[in-house]
C-alpha cells in the first residue's frame, strides 16, 4: 500500500493490494482479496469486495458497490471473481456483481468504459471498451457487450443476450434478443431494430464506403421481408466486399438466442 492514501474513515482489510497513488475516500469498505491498480479513486461510500482485481487510472466517483456476490439464486458461496481493467468511470450508485460458478466464474469489464449514476452489470457479464451506459442501464446476467456501444437511459439487457460492437440502445428500450454490430434499437414495447448507427460511426471515423456497406447489409437483415436464412445468404454475398458485414455475419452465426427483428 505504499503510496496510496487511506482516509481514517475507511476500512481496507488486511490482504488487500493497493497500487502506487490509489486513493480511498472516506467510509469506503475494501475487501481483503481486492487488488487496486495505481492511481484508481475511490470517492466516499464505496464498497469493494473480492476476490476483485482493477486496473489502473479508474475513478469511482461515490457510494459504489463493487464485486458483491451474484444476485442469483444458484449461487453458494463458490469462488467467483470481478476482473476491472483500466481508465474506468464509475459513477454514484453503480453495482458490478461477481460471476457464478455455473456461468463461468467471472464478471469482466474492459478498459475506458463509463457507467454512470445507477448503472447495473449483473453476474457473468462480459463488457468490452470504449463503451457508454448511461443513467439506470442495466444488464441482467451473463450478457456479453461488445466495443463502442452506448445505452442510453433506463435500457435494460434480458440475460444472456449479446449486443455486438458499435450498436446503440435507445432511451428505455428492452433487449430480449441479440442485437448484431452497428444496429441502433429503440423503445417499441420491447426494443426493435430502427437502422444503424450511423452518426457513432462517423465520429469513429468510419468512412461512407464502410457505413454503406452495413446499411445494405442492415437491409437485407431486416428489410428484405425474407427469413433469416435468406437474410443470411445474402449477407454471405456481401461480406466478400466487407470486413464488416462479414463481423455481422460471423456475430449472427456464434449466436444461441434468436436475434433482435
Amino acid at each position: 500500500m505504499a503510496g496510496a492514501f487511506i482516509h481514517p474513515s475507511a476500512v481496507v482489510e488486511a490482504g488487500a493490494k493497493l497500487g502506487a497513488g490509489v486513493h480511498v475516500g472516506a467510509f469506503c469498505y475494501i475487501g481483503s482479496e481486492v487488488e487496486v491498480g495505481d492511481n484508481t479513486h475511490f470517492g466516499p461510500h464505496c464498497s469493494v469486495h473480492g476476490p476483485t482485481r482493477i486496473g489502473r487510472d479508474n475513478r469511482f466517483i461515490g457510494h459504489c458497490a463493487i464485486g458483491g456476490e451474484p444476485q442469483d439464486k444458484k449461487y453458494e458461496g463458490e469462488r467467483v471473481e470481478l476482473v476491472i481493467g483500466d481508465r474506468n468511470l464509475f459513477r454514484e450508485f453503480c453495482t458490478i456483481n461477481r460471476g457464478t460458478g455455473s456461468g463461468g466464474g467471472i464478471t469482466r469489464i474492459g478498459n475506458d468504459n463509463w457507467f454512470l449514476a445507477y448503472t447495473h452489470v449483473a453476474h457473468d457479464c462480459i463488457v468490452g471498451s470504449h463503451c457508454v451506459f448511461s443513467n439506470n442501464a442495466t444488464l441482467a446476467g451473463h450478457v456479453s457487450v461488445g466495443d463502442h456501444v452506448i445505452l442510453s437511459g433506463f435500457a435494460g439487457v434480458h440475460q444472456f443476450c449479446r449486443i455486438g460492437a458499435h450498436a446503440f440502445v435507445g432511451m428505455g428500450a428492452f433487449v430480449n434478443g441479440d442485437v448484431p454490430p452497428f444496429v441502433m434499437v429503440a423503445q417499441e414495447g420491447y426494443g426493435r431494430p430502427r437502422g444503424i448507427n450511423s452518426e457513432g460511426l462517423k465520429r469513429r471515423g468510419f468512412d461512407s464506403d464502410r457505413i454503406s456497406a452495413i446499411k445494405r447489409a442492415y437491409r437485407a437483415l431486416y428489410m428484405s421481408g425474407g427469413t433469416l436464412d435468406e437474410a443470411r445468404t445474402r449477407l454471405v454475398e456481401l461480406a466478400g466486399g466487407s470486413e464488416d458485414v462479414r463481423a455481422v455475419l460471423e456475430f449472427i452465426d456464434a449466436g444461441d438466442r434468436p436475434l433482435l427483428r
